[in-house]
């Protein structure tokens, strides 16, 4: 095995943790939303926030580092449209997904407020789930963009 594929292999390993921390993500929240009780929605986005910050953050942070390698064993440039087109949709990406992590906090800290209460949930929590959405579209659409541009190279 080649250094080339081993790096590429921790690339591909780091997208793959990306999408599928996302994906699980969204599903556990979006079932613990649906529930409409706050305890479960207090648990779940608690290891939510935890998943976020151990899975996805390592990974979004080593994804730049290998890919940087991977530059260099490859004499791959700057000026491929398709590696720009990535960086430009990594950024986007980026900039939906930190709001993201506030939100996930926040909405954790509602919902347990109204367990803790025995009430229902605030008004506000319904608010940043709608925006949590809303935010997930294209910050996850542009990882799923950014994954084909890596395989197809289309330009």
């Amino acid at each position: 095995m080649t250094l080339y594929f081993l790096v590429k292999y921790l690339h591909v390993l780091g997208a793959i943790v990306i999408l599928g921390t996302g994906s699980g993500i969204a599903f556990f929240m979006l079932t613990a939303h649906r529930s409409g009780d706050a305890a479960f929605i207090a648990r779940t986005a608690t290891t939510v926030v935890i998943a976020d910050m151990l899975f996805t953050l390592t990974a979004v942070l080593l994804q730049p580092l290998t890919g940087g390698w991977l530059m260099v064993l490859s004499t791959t440039g700057f000026t491929e449209r398709w590696l720009m087109a990535s960086l430009g949709l990594y950024v986007v990406a980026g900039l939906f997904w930190v709001p993201v992590i506030f939100m996930q906090i926040e909405m954790r800290d509602l919902a347990r407020m109204a367990a803790k209460q025995s009430g229902p949930l605030p008004p506000r929590y319904f608010s940043l789930f709608r925006r949590w959405c809303l935010f997930g579209i294209p910050g996850f659409g542009s990882v799923m963009i950014i994954l084909w541009l890596m395989i197809a190279k289309p330009f």
